[in-house]
């Protein structure tokens, strides 16, 4: 139920969330406060919470302010598995707001809805251009909504890319044969990452684990790969298609350019200023392309470029900021004068608690290993704790880190704690290690 990003504001009561979503309009501080109310609300479960949300679902109040609150409080009824509110979220499925139709298919869906007639005016919107129709389709093939499929199987001829993927992954989902699959699997390399990302979870929906070789070679952010191979690989197996699982979380981990097949090429030799740049943008598939290039640039050249754009705002940018720290760790030639202020950048990422900058934590393990900075054993014993280190990434890369001859005295103790990871990634590749079978 809980996300990384759920907490935001954690010094908002319940009582001042409640009281946010109660105050006049007119008499707010801020115009966003009664979505961020309803949002914060997700933070504490129970009657008084369930109570005010349904309040504003049923509040007729059109202003913006309330249209945006409204629609964040039928996605945490969803998340609060709240079923007293299967009503009033289904009548929001009439609303002229295709947004809060959105989410009340999306939360009927949470919810595990069995409502007939809920059922048909979801299918009824499901042919409407004028909604959603991508999630429509989720939602009822979540639900196993049988009766649905008629009106999505021509939608698996959609010219868009989401809605076309969605109905090939839910009609496999209702019973349709597999044999679109190769159509899914185009959907990985299309030129839009949206339309990339996608195309994964259509093929976690409907449990494509053949299709799970291709995903890992889609260039998209590393937590979507990771969240196929979470979902798609069969638990307990440490081989699946011909692949180890310790392998892949290592390569996943590693996040090379060259094990992904990239969508996107130059024709022409870019600047090194549009090289970095390029960290800044969405699509994976340009991030990467850049890193891959900037890691053949002379690093004397590139590093003043690279310190002014960490200091003006990559330090800032959470997706900048995991290229930038993948950058670090892919050479060893930086200037004398840059290996300090790398380290300091490197650790400070290891040490970060902000959830949009996650990712990058690993990274950092990894990176500095690279460049040659060693780290204490204690320190290492602390980083496998999921006591002090909750994040599993972490306590993986520091365990790829073990595999080095150098650590030898260190092992024992360092996989001793990690064989019984409660993260069964971490146990898989400590006992693979105990079992020097990698």
């Amino acid at each position: 139920m809980s996300g990384a990003f759920d907490n935001i504001h954690p010094g908002l009561t319940q009582p001042d969330a409640i009281r946010m979503l109660l105050t006049p309009i007119d008499q707010l501080e801020s115009q966003s406060d009664p979505y961020m109310a309803a949002a914060h609300l997700l933070n504490f479960p129970g009657q008084s919470t369930e109570q005010a949300l349904l309040a504003l679902v049923d509040d007729q109040d059109q202003s913006q302010p309330r249209r945006l609150a409204r629609r964040k409080a039928v996605e945490v009824l969803g998340r609060l598995k709240c079923q007293d509110a299967i009503p009033a979220i289904g009548r929001c499925l009439n609303s002229d707001d295709p947004y809060l139709v959105e989410n009340s298919a999306w939360a009927l869906a949470q919810l595990d809805c069995q409502v007939d007639a809920l059922h048909e005016t979801m299918i009824s919107l499901v042919s409407r251009s004028d909604q959603n129709q991508r999630v429509l389709i989720q939602s009822l093939a979540s639900l196993q909504v049988a009766s649905a499929a008629g009106v999505i199987e021509p939608l698996q001829d959609s010219e868009t890319p989401g809605v076309r993927g969605a109905a090939i992954s839910a009609c496999i989902k209702l019973g349709a044969s597999c044999d679109r699959l190769d159509v899914l699997q185009q959907h990985f390399l299309l030129p839009n990452q949206m339309d990339r990302q996608s195309g994964i979870q259509d093929a976690i929906d409907c449990g494509a684990r053949d299709l799970l070789p291709a995903i890992l070679q889609a260039p998209v952010s590393p937590v979507f790969r990771m969240r196929a191979l979470r979902a798609l690989w069969p638990e307990g197996d440490l081989i699946f298609s011909e692949l180890s699982l310790v392998s892949v979380v290592d390569a996943l981990l590693n996040d090379h350019p060259s094990d992904l097949e990239l969508v996107h090429e130059y024709d022409q030799a870019p600047a090194n200023e549009f090289l970095i740049q390029e960290f800044f943008g969405t699509d994976f598939s340009r991030c990467y392309l850049a890193l891959q290039t900037l890691c053949d640039r002379s690093a004397v050249e590139i590093w003043p470029l690279l310190h002014q754009r960490w200091t003006e705002e990559a330090h800032n940018d959470y997706g900048a900021h995991y290229f930038f720290i993948k950058l670090f760790g892919s050479r060893c030639d930086w200037p004398k004068e840059a290996l300090p202020v790398i380290e300091q950048i490197l650790n400070e990422a290891i040490l970060s608690q902000r959830p949009q900058f996650m990712k990058s934590k690993s990274a950092a393990v990894l990176s500095t290993y690279r460049l040659g900075v060693g780290f204490e054993q204690e320190r290492l014993i602390q980083l496998l704790s999921s006591d002090s280190m909750p994040f599993w990434e972490v306590r993986y890369a520091v365990l790829m880190l073990l595999s080095d001859s150098k650590f030898d005295s260190d092992r024992d103790r360092c996989l001793e704690c990690s064989a019984v990871d409660p993260h069964p990634f971490v146990a898989a590749r400590a006992k693979a290690m105990t079992s020097d079978s990698i």
